[in-house]
């Protein structure tokens, strides 16, 4: 946004203050892009079905030892090494490509 505002000064004011206000945008431009790198930098990706583990849901059918859970409103394909019937709760312990790893959930 500082840039376009930066441009926009250099084309409407007169000569010296045009260009004095376009350095001066550049400056706070690279500092906002700084600031903001700063920021995000070591944020980790929240999106995808890493993001699941540890997270709490419901199966939907009999999973034998594969079947469909919903979790976090979506369904999912799961895998659990117990049996778990529809409706018990489960907790998400691995994935394995798409298909979640799960296992009954006593505090469900």
């Amino acid at each position: 946004m500082l840039l376009i505002v930066a441009f926009v000064l250099l084309l409407v004011l007169p000569s010296p203050w045009g260009l004095t206000a376009f350095l001066v945008g550049l400056v706070l431009f690279g500092i906002e892009v700084g600031l903001w790198n700063r920021t995000v930098r070591h944020k980790r990706p929240s999106v995808g079905a890493e993001t699941l583990i540890g997270e709490r849901g419901t199966a939907i059918s009999t999973l034998v030892p594969d079947g469909q859970v919903r979790v976090g409103g979506t369904i999912w394909e799961a895998r659990s090494l117990a049996p778990v019937q529809p409706g018990d709760a489960v907790r998400v312990v691995d994935r394995d490509e798409l298909v979640l790893v799960v296992e009954p959930d006593p505090a469900g």
